[in-house]
């Protein structure tokens, strides 16, 4: 018979211990999904400015840059800035700056409109 040998008083013990403490292993794998969500859209963000840098080393058209930015990946439009500086003509170096604003969904953080700014650049040689 199961907890024969234990006094009463212990009887229930694990199954206490671990409704205390599951919420909190709960908490603690949220907040790790919510990190690999960032990295993830860091990763995004890095590829975008690499489209977008591609786009800018062969067109000077600033919105063709931003819609290649947008296209390289599932990033929000609206919370995508793209800057575009130092295309001066064929040889030169075009440097191409995407931020990205990700907003955070941190379970029990009071205070909604947490967001995290990532950021990321790529520099290309303009071809024509």
């Amino acid at each position: 018979m199961p907890g024969a040998g234990r006094p009463a008083a212990d009887r229930g013990q694990a199954t206490v211990e671990l409704a205390l403490v599951l919420p909190l292993v709960a908490l603690l794998l949220l907040g790790l999904v919510q990190v690999a969500v960032v990295a993830r859209d860091q990763v995004l963000v890095a590829h975008a400015a690499r489209e977008a840098a591609r786009a800018a080393a062969v067109d000077d058209d600033v919105d063709a840059v931003r819609r290649a930015a947008e296209r390289a990946g599932p990033l929000a439009a609206d919370r995508l800035e793209v800057e575009v500086s130092g295309r001066e003509g064929a040889g030169s170096r075009v440097r191409v700056v995407v931020r990205y604003t990700v907003p955070l969904r941190l379970p029990l953080v009071p205070g909604r409109g947490l967001e995290a700014d990532l950021t990321a650049d790529a520099t290309m040689r303009v071809e024509r």
